[in-house]
């Protein structure tokens, strides 16, 4: 064969095959107006492909059989090259570097007939080691090399496509962890997993566009869990995906930007199941409008049974077909779209009557009239309904008051009511104070996730003060007739009436802090999880108590001169109605996020360095200079601690392992030398035996004849002693 050119058969070493077409949600539903139960569509299609990955050729050095010397120069050893020198070898191959007994071995630089190049280190004729190979084009490799192939750690350049990979090598191709670049200025990249020239498993991968994706990989294609983030659209996708599309579980995103003081959310979202990249299967939508839709799908259309919740409240379960629902509800006191014809369509499913409250706003309370006798189940519902109907507007007014709680003021004034704004009403209406927790009041509804940033409708609202008046009164007026009307009627007058609005606490109580205290209140959350979950305390609620509140301000050394435990007990009991006799702190009480965060509030003010500091600073120096670092500072001396105890185990398992196998070979040398002793008895006991018979056959005579007599005697003799 020619010696010194370059191996024709190239492999594809930046992708090997065309880039996937990306998913793309590229029409976001129009959110300027609430879509009405005619115009319920939202439109998913295919995004072009950001880029198609070109391929360059990879030159492989000839094997050392194919090398021969026509011309050297430079040192020898024994008539053999040995030292610095250089080679011109048949077929127009040079090579300058160092030679060791004839052969290329050491640092050298190897130069093909056409030009293309490789510095580095030689052993016995074959690269290997460090080295770089330059191609004629511009293209060049630097790097491990092993037996003349690109493995280990290296880098590509392709002069052609521009392309760039760092990371690892095997066997001639990119395998392992490596990052490369598509184009010059680097916007086109991927960082993550290889196998075979391939992205497989997990990486990271950046478009041209901006779009980003992150997740699990499989033959160059988006195959796994992963998210995917479409920059120019305004658009996020988390969850499975099959062959580089969405399949499976998954939630979408569609960011809308709208203008201060709007009273509609910030994005539409998608969560259920996808095929093929459509929504198809069970899901629910959430228009940034507020109106949700949950129930079935077909190829991105809403088809099959589903309920649909309007922006009041107010929702309907009925049958869609092509995006469209078939029968349209009568329009209540407060809804704004009108049926086909002038008559009701929507009666309760459960409970078999038309609700005062209209179709939409009806109570989900189904939990507790199982704990009233059946008989009395319909007359209960419909005398608290009663009740709801004539507060209507003070509920409204209140949920419109709390929903607005942290946001800047706005026109319309009409916000979705969070957790943690109902909680603040819960607390402000002195609901606690009748013995149940936040955390209590919070389970009385079931399959509710306690979140501070879980919507709560207006529906919801009087389903759960409806729940709250029971599990607070039903004791006391359990003799009355109607008693969820009583109670609920109890609650509003003693309760929420009298002290709704009059807000209280460390975070909403101060407009000024508000917006401040807000901007630490996510990462807040998360540690407060975090803390509940290390705690090992109930469940999934995620409720510490006092007791484990005061521990944490312990174990992160918070407590000093200032913020002492007792001033710290008063802070946690601020809304009691003596805050400075401590004889009202229940230390086993759960702490809800709220009285979590506002504990921490109300410390930042304890711990001002100047009576005369402002409130927003004393709140950003106590979680910037003190909460935070004293949390990381803790939650790196526990991972440093569960290593050590980590470490600690695994070198017992070694020592017990060890031992274990020493045992074994003792045991096994006990038994060969058992072995090797009982051998030699055998051995001794067969030599005795042979010297017997040598005895017996000697030349005398007497010994001949005397023989068979003495071996009759000892027989004799033995089987006398066992007589």
């Amino acid at each position: 064969m020619a010696e010194g050119v370059k191996n024709k058969q190239s492999e594809r070493t930046t992708g090997d095959t065309p880039e996937p077409k990306e998913v793309d949600e590229c029409c976001a539903p129009s959110v300027s107006e609430s879509p009405g139960v005619d115009r319920l569509v939202e439109s998913t299609s295919l995004m072009s492909p950001d880029e198609l990955v070109q391929n360059e050729e990879i030159y492989e050095f000839p094997p050392a059989s194919n090398i021969i010397v026509q011309r050297y120069e430079g040192e020898t050893y024994n008539d053999k090259m040995h030292g610095e020198g250089v080679a011109h070898f048949q077929g127009g191959q040079v090579y300058k570097g160092v030679f060791s007994e004839g052969l290329l071995h050491g640092l050298g630089l190897y130069t093909w007939s056409d030009g293309v190049k490789y510095e580095g280190e030689f052993v016995a004729n074959v690269p290997m080691g460090h080295g770089k190979y330059t191609w004629l084009n511009g293209s060049s490799y630097e790097g491990d090399v092993y037996n003349a192939i690109r493995h280990g750690t290296g880098t590509y350049r392709c002069a052609d496509t521009l392309v760039l990979y760092r990371g690892q090598w095997h066997r001639g191709k990119r395998q392992g962890k490596g990052v490369i670049y598509y184009n010059q200025d680097q916007t086109s990249w991927y960082d993550g997993d290889w196998l075979g020239n391939k992205r497989e498993g997990w990486g990271v991968r950046s478009y041209p566009s901006g779009n980003v994706y992150e997740g699990e990989w499989r033959d160059n294609s988006r195959h796994g869990a992963g998210t995917m983030r479409w920059l120019t659209l305004g658009e996020q996708h988390t969850g499975t995906w099959r062959n580089g599309v969405q399949h499976g579980q998954g939630s979408h995103f569609w960011f809308v930007k709208r203008p201060p003081g709007s009273q509609y959310l910030q994005r539409n979202q998608y969560e259920g199941d996808f095929v093929l990249g459509e929504r198809h299967g069970r899901g629910s939508f959430s228009y940034a409008s507020g109106e949700q839709y949950r129930g079935d799908w077909k190829k991105n259309e809403k088809h099959g049974k589903g309920k649909f919740t309007f922006t009041n409240g107010r929702s309907v379960e009925r049958e869609f077909v092509d995006d469209h629902m078939l029968e349209v509800p009568q329009s209540g006191p407060d809804g704004p779209h009108q049926p086909p014809s002038g008559k009701p369509t929507y009666r309760m499913p459960s409970q078999g009557h038309a609700s005062i409250l209209g179709p939409y706003m009806e109570l989900d309370i189904d939990f507790l009239l199982e704990e009233l006798p059946k008989s009395r189940r319909p007359s209960e519902l419909k005398q608290v309904e009663f009740v709801v109907f004539r507060h209507v507007t003070e509920l409204r007014s209140i949920y419109s008051f709390y929903s607005s709680l942290g946001h800047a003021g706005s026109p319309d004034n009409l916000f979705l009511l969070s957790r943690l704004q109902y909680w603040r009403l819960l607390r402000d209406c002195k609901v606690h104070r009748h013995g149940s927790t936040l955390a209590q009041l919070d389970r009385l509804v079931p399959e509710e996730i306690v979140s501070p940033y879980t919507g709560i409708l207006l529906p919801r609202l009087f389903s759960s003060l409806v729940s709250v008046a029971y599990h607070t009164y039903h004791q006391a007026l359990e003799s009355q007739t109607n008693v969820l009307a009583e109670c609920f009627s109890r609650l509003m007058q003693d309760d929420v009436l009298p002290n709704a609005k009059n807000v209280k606490g460390f975070l909403f109580g101060s407009v000024e802090r508000v917006g401040v205290a807000m901007s630490y209140m996510e990462t807040c959350w998360k540690i407060y999880q975090a803390i509940s979950e290390d705690r090992h305390t109930a469940s999934a609620d995620h409720a510490l108590t006092c007791r484990q509140l005061l521990l944490m301000f312990k174990d992160l050394n918070l407590l000093d001169t200032k913020l002492t435990t007792r001033k710290l007990l008063e802070v946690i009991g601020a809304e009691n109605p003596d805050p400075s006799n401590l004889s009202y702190c229940n230390l086993e009480q759960e702490v809800t996020f709220l009285e979590f965060f506002e504990v921490l509030l109300g410390c930042a003010d304890v711990t001002r360095d100047e009576e005369a500091e402002e409130p927003p600073r004393s709140i950003h120096r106590f979680f910037s200079q003190l909460f935070f670092p004293a949390y990381e500072h803790r939650r790196r001396l526990d991972r440093e601690v569960l290593d050590e105890r980590r470490r600690q185990k695994a070198r017992l398992r070694v020592a017990l392992a060890e031992a274990r196998e020493k045992a074994r070979h003792r045991e096994e040398e006990l038994k060969a030398e058992e072995e090797k002793r009982r051998r030699e008895e055998e051995s001794g006991l067969a030599q005795s035996e042979a010297e017997e018979e040598v005895d017996g056959s000697s030349p005398l005579g007497s010994s001949t004849s005397l023989a068979p007599t003495a071996k009759r005697e000892k027989q004799l003799t033995s089987k006398g002693g066992l007589d």
